[in-house]
């Protein structure tokens, strides 16, 4: 959770001049590290003693030399929000869940995506489901109480304990099993907690602990649930959407480029590209957005010298050169 609110919180850091709301992070931060230092202190004593020596008594002269010398640190109730820590344990949930539904649909996280659909206990505000949006690169979340019509379920007989009790009614159950209306007969089971058929007057009742169940999904659409949670990931990409996720490749490319050429978070560049029509396009028509993300001046198709390096990004082979101004 540390390691997330650092990485969500990076523009907050990073805010040019010292206003309130860049304070209050860096303090949130800084609490968050003496605190968790001073709790783990006698579990790993030697890190947390540096974590201190660097953060605490460098800045502060007044505070006790060592770690071990501080009191353990006690709650404090006034501090708890309990309604934001529930917002924020669902939003870990979907987000974690949407990213299952990327990896099951082979979706990379710099490929944007148009839909996702939440079924949940309760719906959370904007504020949180932009949070998700950003975190999984999807255009619009929307809570709903149904996701039924992109999921279904199918059954089939669990032999280890519906063949001693119909043994001889096994064949016409899986036949009977793989015609019915997968969410009506879900609906079904948790409502009686069974499942019932009649074979020419022969009643039949199944249980959960008789029946394998698995919940199939629409084509084009992902789903992961856990427990009270499910998410439903539109995996459909129009054209607009794919050259989105080529601008995304094409940012991560040349910022690494950057790092590998050297350069300061701050330094301007000049973009050159050439080899491939299609990444010529992409960056014609992106060329703002492009140079706002990597610090570019100027992008050009024409040879200029600096650090080059060929990429293979979505399958377009296009070379790329980064070069200071």
């Amino acid at each position: 959770m540390s390691n997330w609110y650092v990485r969500r919180s990076r523009e907050r850091y990073w805010a040019k001049g010292m206003e309130q709301d860049k304070v209050n992070a860096y303090m949130t931060l800084y609490t968050c590290l003496t605190e968790i230092a001073k709790a783990a202190a006698p579990m790993i004593p030697f890190m947390t003693e540096e974590i201190y020596q660097n953060i605490v008594v460098k800045v502060d002269p007044s505070a006790p030399e060592s770690i071990h010398l501080c009191d353990y640190p006690k709650a404090n109730e006034a501090h708890v929000d309990k309604e934001l820590e529930a917002d924020m344990d669902l939003v870990l949930k979907v987000v974690v869940l949407g990213r299952a539904c990327r990896n099951s649909g082979n979706m990379k996280n710099r490929q944007p995506l148009a839909n996702m659909f939440v079924k949940a206990p309760f719906t959370l505000n904007e504020f949180f489901k932009d949070i998700i949006a950003d975190e999984l690169n999807i255009k619009t979340v929307t809570f709903t109480d149904d996701v039924r019509s992109f999921t279904t379920y199918t059954f089939k007989p669990q032999l280890r304990t519906v063949g001693p009790k119909y043994g001889k009614l096994l064949g016409k159950i899986r036949t009977a099993l793989s015609s019915v209306d997968g969410n009506a007969t879900m609906d079904e089971l948790k409502a009686n907690g069974s499942v019932t058929f009649d074979f020419d007057g022969e009643k039949v009742v199944l249980t959960e602990e008789d029946l394998l169940i698995d919940m199939t999904q629409k084509e084009g659409y992902v789903t992961e649930s856990n427990q009270d949670v499910t998410v439903v990931l539109d995996c459909n990409l129009t054209p607009e959407l794919l050259e989105e996720g080529f601008v995304r490749e094409i940012i991560s490319k040349i910022q690494t480029m950057r790092k590998e050429a050297g350069f300061e978070v701050t330094d301007h560049i000049t973009v050159g590209y050439k080899d491939n029509v299609k990444i010529e396009t992409i960056f014609s028509k992106y060329a703002d957005e492009i140079c706002a993300d990597v610090l570019a001046d100027k992008l050009t198709d024409s040879e200029i010298s600096g650090y080059t390096k060929e990429w293979s990004i979505n399958g377009e082979t296009v070379v790329l050169t980064v070069s200071k101004e």
